[in-house]
């Protein structure tokens, strides 16, 4: 299988039925649209074998690579040029079940998505900075061949507190992006404080000197309060029991 070069058929079922029977035989359904030098091309119901998609894309391209696309069937051949714009996965068995091909004019602009790759070690790691990823693609616009396979972003002048934005990325030549140039791409954020608990600040557990909790009986030997109220249940004797016998006076 040539690199860039795929071969599609044309399919006149669908539903879950169709779609099983497909994959039976190696293959998964599919759609193509877009717009190719003679004009629109409304979308058409394909089948695709998935490994041969596999071995057309350029292994650093992957689905930014321009395909030079056949399609067969009712006894006609359709020559495209085409992007994969969507693939779907099975959650589970994590297979294609469905494929989104792109026909482009190969000389118009197309909108697609780039990944971002970042290098160096932030200045603000020695003080504990850590980096915060926010954007891993962007979203660009230029012509089909002029799609870069990545964007790179050195991290290496950031100090805490500081963030790189969209507006700071270095674009090829005929290349602009569509996402936002304010929306931030990386950060270096301050390094997060760790919260030690001890037994004494656990819940439940008492400053020292801090007075009893409402209701609570003092300590064994502890004197009671200051104008506290003696309790009335502990002083008076137990049901049934006797007073205690008085003490018997002194002799002189």
């Amino acid at each position: 299988m040539e690199v860039g070069k795929l071969t599609v058929t044309l399919r006149n079922t669908s539903g879950k039925g169709a779609a099983t029977k497909l994959r039976q035989q190696g293959l998964v359904p599919g759609i193509c649209y877009g717009a190719s030098p003679d004009g629109r091309i409304e979308p058409l119901a394909i089948s695709v074998n998935v490994k041969q998609l596999r071995a057309a894309l350029d292994p650093v391209r992957k689905a930014n690579t321009v395909l030079d696309l056949t399609i067969e069937g009712e006894g006609k051949t359709h020559r495209l040029h085409a992007l994969v714009k969507d693939y779907q996965i099975d959650t589970i068995r994590r297979d294609i079940t469905h494929v989104d091909l792109l026909a482009i004019d190969p000389n118009k602009e197309v909108d697609t998505e780039v990944p971002i790759e970042f290098t160096g070690k932030p200045a603000g790691a020695i003080d504990g900075g850590q980096i915060r990823i926010v954007l891993r693609k962007l979203e660009v616009r230029s012509k089909p061949n002029d799609i870069p396979t990545k964007l790179i972003v050195d991290v290496s002048p950031l100090e805490i507190g500081d963030v790189i934005h969209v507006s700071a990325i270095a674009l090829p030549a005929g290349v602009v992006s569509i996402t936002n140039r304010d929306l931030a791409v990386v950060t270096c954020a301050k390094p997060e404080e760790e919260v030690v608990e001890t037994a004494a600040t656990a819940e439940g557990a008492a400053a020292p000197g801090a007075a009893p909790a409402a209701g609570a009986a003092p300590a064994a030997g502890a004197a009671p309060a200051a104008g506290a109220k003696p309790d009335a249940k502990a002083a008076a004797p137990a049901a049934g029991a006797k007073p205690a016998a008085a003490a018997a006076p002194k002799k002189k």
